[in-house]
């Protein structure tokens, strides 16, 4: 079965949170692979035990200190499953009442916390983490967790995870909802990345995978309805802004399917869209030129592979609500109209981008920079900008500049 083509996925397909921690009121409507994205605090852990609480009967009651300040009807989390049933759990600590008029849902909980150890949170029906849920998970992840023992590091936990996923995955498991804190935790970018195609395998196998991440091995622009954006508001606590699917080509998913580089462009404050290699390069020194430094300012500089797929990008930029600045060579000489193809591409990325937010280097960013010669643009550009001594040209430093105000803003 190819990824394309998924099983028939069990888990929820809409919950509630209400008075948990600092989810006031929030919604998050997860799809066969949910990637919660935001920065640190903005409650993603909250949903995930929310999400524990409330699917896994045998999970730790809430707690006085689980129900959020101000929240005086107590804890409130409801849900949808895909099977058509729902589950409810309403809480009053130390008073807890659960509802549901569906069939047990299995879950595997995997906070961050215990990636050094026993990897699987623990139920009140078990001593130890992976000892619930139906027999064949329960041996599973036993064999997954006791294969490293006698081999103890801070790394132990994240390679059992990873084997335990692949044993699951071996044994073809089908119905269960595994939610994990951070995966990408002690695992080097290499793992990363194959643990990111272990788990969508999981899903297209018939289950549902929910994480947080700040790891961009772990997001793709190719599927935005798979990301869901989380922030907290002083004001009304957790917010989850979920974008729809994007109509992007078959060839543009392909493209980014397992691309971090450009995937960063989720993680970032602001983001400056460029065509190719040399801009990405050279970019980097802009800001150092200007006394800034991109990567202190959470600055995504993203090469869009090649001027067409701008807009692209910014769409995806638009829809996950990351502000961007798009920068593109006209490709002619002033004076003279670009050729008919480029003036329709430029202008499409100024309909995207808009005026105010498009930087165009007249007639490329070669010559802008100064760049002599076709050969070696982007070694020659990282020595341009690294040992010269006359201003940034101001084209680079108005793009850099407008990256900057829109970080800050």
């Amino acid at each position: 079965m190819n990824d394309e083509e998924p099983a028939r996925t069990s888990g929820l397909a809409r919950m509630r949170v209400r008075g948990f921690r600092t989810a006031l009121d929030v919604t998050l409507r997860p799809g066969r692979v949910c990637a919660l994205v935001g920065e640190a605090n903005a409650g993603k852990s909250n949903l995930l035990a929310a999400m524990w609480m409330l699917l896994d009967p045998l999970a730790p009651a809430p707690q006085r200190t689980d129900v959020a300040v101000g929240s005086h009807g107590g804890i409130a989390i409801e849900g949808d499953l895909t099977s058509g049933g729902s589950v409810r759990l309403d809480a009053a600590p130390p008073k807890v009442v659960r509802s549901a008029r569906a069939s047990r849902q299995e879950v595997l909980f995997m906070p961050a916390e215990l990636r050094s150890g026993a990897v699987v949170a623990a139920t009140a029906a078990a001593g130890g983490g992976a000892r619930r849920a139906h027999a064949a998970i329960a041996g599973t992840l036993e064999q997954a967790l006791g294969q490293l023992s006698g081999h103890a590091s801070s790394a132990t936990g994240a390679v059992s995870l990873v084997s335990a996923l692949e044993l699951l995955r071996a044994e073809t498991v089908a119905g269960i909802v595994v939610l994990i804190e951070e995966p990408e935790l002690f695992l080097r970018p290499q793992a990363q990345r194959y643990l990111y195609r272990l788990l969508r395998e999981l899903a297209t196998a018939g289950n549902q995978v929910v994480y947080s991440t700040h790891a961009p091995a772990f997001l793709n622009v190719g599927r935005l309805e798979e990301l869901a954006f989380v922030h907290r508001d002083p004001q009304h606590g957790v917010r989850v802004h979920q974008p729809g699917p994007f109509p992007a080509a078959s060839d543009f998913r392909t493209l980014s399917e397992f691309d971090a580089e450009r995937s960063e462009l989720f993680l970032a404050r602001a983001v400056l869209l460029v065509e190719g290699v040399t801009e990405k390069l050279a970019f980097p020194f802009v800001f150092r030129a200007l006394g800034h430094d991109s990567d202190r300012e959470a600055i995504s500089i993203v090469e869009c592979g090649g001027k067409a797929n701008i807009p692209l990008f910014v769409q995806i930029c638009r829809a996950a609500g990351v502000p961007c600045v798009a920068v593109h060579d006209r490709d002619a000489p002033p004076g003279r109209r670009p050729i008919a193809a480029e003036r329709f591409i430029n202008r499409q990325i100024e309909e995207a981008a808009t005026a105010d937010r498009t930087v165009v280097m007249v007639p490329d960013f070669e010559s802008v920079a100064g760049l002599r010669g076709r050969r070696h643009k982007p070694e020659r550009a990282w020595q341009r900008f690294t040992e010269a001594e006359e201003p940034v040209p101001e084209p680079l430093a108005r793009a850099a500049r407008l990256a900057l105000a829109l970080a800050r803003d």
